[in-house]
C-alpha cells in the first residue's frame, strides 16, 4: 500500500467529506436550486455546500495557509508560502444534468509551485493523488502515463468553453487534432481529463482559458505519472494563462508542434 504523507491525508479527508454531500445531492439533482453565474456557468447549492466543507476542513488542518476557491474566492493567509487551490465541484454542468462525471479537486501551492494534488471522482470512488517527487497514484496503485507513441493511436480530450466559441484558433486546432488522433473526447471536467492522462486512459488533453482551480492538482498528477505539461505555446504559464497541453512523454512534443503550426495558420489574415 502506498504511504500517504500528512498533507495528502488532510487533502484526501477533506475531499471525501465534501464528496459525501455531493453524492447525496446528485441523487436528488432535479430538486437542486440553481442560480445562474453567467453563460454556461452554473452554481448549485451542492457546489456551495462542498465549498464550505472544504474551506472549513483545510483551514482547520492548516490555519495559516492561503486559499483560492472557485466559489468563495481568495483569502490571503499568514503563511505566505502556501496556498490551497480548490474546485469543490469540477464538472458542474454534468452534475446538474445527472451525468456521473464530476470531481473534487485540491492543489497545494508552495512558493508558486504545485507540490501536492488530489482529484476525487465520487461516483467511481477513485482518488487520484500526487506529491512532488513521490509519484502519482489512483487509490493505492502507482500511475504511469500511457506508452502509445503514435498520434494515430491516441485518444485526446479537450473542452469547449463559452468564451472559445468565437475563437478561430479553437476550431482550427480541434479540426487538426481530430484529423490526427484515433479519437477526441469532450467530457466536461478538466480535473478528471488530467487525471485520466496521468492514469493512461487518455494520451493527452488540451484547452484554452481554464482557471487555476481547474488544473492545479491535475498538472502535478500528470507530471508525477511521467507526462509533460505546458501551455499552448510551450511555456509554463498554465496557471496564469489557463491554456494547457498535457500529454504522455512520447506525444507531448509532436502535439506541441502541431499546436504551434495550426495556431500560426489560424492567426494569418
Amino acid at each position: 500500500m502506498a504511504a500517504r504523507s500528512p498533507v495528502i491525508n488532510v487533502m484526501s479527508a477533506a475531499a471525501l467529506k465534501a464528496a459525501r454531500g455531493l453524492i447525496r445531492d446528485f441523487g436528488e439533482v432535479e430538486q437542486l436550486q440553481v442560480s445562474v453565474k453567467g453563460p454556461g456557468d452554473f452554481v448549485s447549492n451542492a457546489d456551495l455546500k462542498a465549498d464550505r466543507i472544504l474551506r472549513d476542513e483545510l483551514m482547520r488542518a492548516r490555519p495559516g495557509y492561503g486559499l483560492l476557491f472557485e466559489e468563495s474566492g481568495a483569502v490571503e493567509g499568514s503563511d505566505k508560502r502556501h496556498r490551497w487551490i480548490v474546485d469543490p465541484l469540477d464538472g458542474t454542468i454534468n452534475f446538474l444534468h445527472g451525468i456521473p462525471h464530476f470531481a473534487v479537486s485540491i492543489g497545494l501551492e508552495r512558493d508558486g509551485e504545485i507540490v501536492a494534488g488530489v482529484v476525487y471522482e465520487p461516483t467511481r470512488d477513485e482518488l487520484y493523488w500526487a506529491e512532488r517527487g513521490a509519484g502519482a497514484y489512483l487509490n493505492d496503485r502507482r500511475l504511469r502515463v500511457s506508452a502509445r507513441r503514435q498520434l494515430s493511436e491516441a485518444v485526446i480530450a479537450t473542452g469547449l468553453r463559452a468564451s472559445d466559441r468565437d475563437k478561430p484558433e479553437y476550431f482550427a486546432l480541434n479540426e487538426t487534432i481530430t484529423g490526427s488522433a484515433a479519437g477526441v473526447r469532450r467530457f466536461g471536467a478538466a480535473a478528471l481529463d488530467l487525471a485520466y492522462v496521468a492514469a493512461g486512459r487518455l494520451e493527452a488533453f488540451w484547452e484554452f482559458g481554464l482557471s487555476p482551480w481547474d488544473i492545479a492538482a491535475g498538472i502535478l498528477l500528470v507530471r508525477e505519472a511521467g507526462g509533460y505539461v505546458s501551455d499552448l505555446s510551450g511555456g509554463q504559464t498554465m496557471l496564469t494563462s489557463g491554456d494547457i497541453l498535457a500529454a504522455n512523454d512520447h506525444l507531448h512534443l509532436p502535439l506541441a508542434a502541431l499546436v504551434r503550426e495550426t495556431r500560426g495558420r489560424a492567426r494569418k489574415p
